[in-house]
């Protein structure tokens, strides 16, 4: 973990991989920079490489990335937001439910995708989060999502 400046910290891919318990093929962030400063916001990134499994489906001679992917990046980037925090390590967050899922432009390789997720509510161990992801600094795709924390089955 490397921090930037006062209270920001960018978590690289080791860290990440010890907070999520996401693999390949489904890591779908690549770092993930929070602020202390800020504990309900933060920014993840995904490097979008050619090489990924999922283009040779989605679509051959015309690649761009799923959508429900992308959704799936901006949720990892909130479980790396809550789960880095002390007080919810070790445990899981589960989707619960997907609203207003827009998608503005089609992702591509070689995009870097830049996603800022803010949580909109949070009551216990549910919360609601707005999550829009960007490439070149224009708006691709957004959704708000819901997700509960649940300890790890045993």
């Amino acid at each position: 973990m490397d921090e930037i400046k006062s209270g920001e910290k960018i978590l690289t891919h080791e860290d990440i991989l010890k907070i999520i318990p996401h693999r390949y093929p489904f890591l779908m962030i690549d770092k993930v920079k929070i602020n202390s400063n800020e504990p309900l916001k933060a920014v993840g990134y995904k490097c979008v490489s050619g090489n990924e499994g999922f283009f040779q489906g989605h679509f051959p001679n015309a690649p761009i990335m799923p959508g429900a992917l992308i959704v799936e990046s901006m949720a990892q980037t909130s479980c790396v937001m809550f789960l880095a925090k002390p007080e919810w390590k070790g445990r899981l967050a589960y989707f619960m439910t997907i609203d207003s899922a827009k998608f503005r432009q089609p992702v591509k390789p070689g995009d870097l995708l830049e996603l800022s997720v803010e949580t909109l509510k949070w009551v216990g161990r549910r919360g609601k989060v707005r999550g829009e992801a960007f490439v070149d600094g224009k708006l691709v795709a957004e959704a708000e999502f819901m997700f509960m924390i649940v300890d790890k089955p045993e």
